[in-house]
């Protein structure tokens, strides 16, 4: 079981959890992961907008296709060609 809640740290760094009855008593782990800009669902669809915008202007950003022919593909060899070939038994 997995329970989810975003909260706010004050400043003071102190929380108090109030653990749901679901949650059995005994041993458990408790996670803290901040949340970054990018972690982070948008809400609306401007928010969105904003955040690729944000994205694509990071300068340490790396364009994809410094990947292009790094991969073999899933069968090996040129995927236009296999992809001929399947479309070629069509007929």
């Amino acid at each position: 079981m997995s329970i989810t809640q975003t909260v706010e740290v004050p400043a003071s760094h102190r929380l108090t959890i109030d653990v749901p009855r679901e949650i059995p008593a005994g041993r458990t782990i408790i996670a803290f992961t901040p949340v970054t800009k990018y972690v982070r669902d948008p809400q609306t669809a401007e928010e969105a907008l904003r955040m690729a915008e944000e994205q694509a202007a990071d300068p340490n950003r790396k364009p994809i296709s410094r990947l292009f022919g790094k991969h073999k593909g899933l069968f090996g060899g040129d995927g236009v060609a296999y992809q001929r070939a399947i479309r070629d038994e069509w007929d």
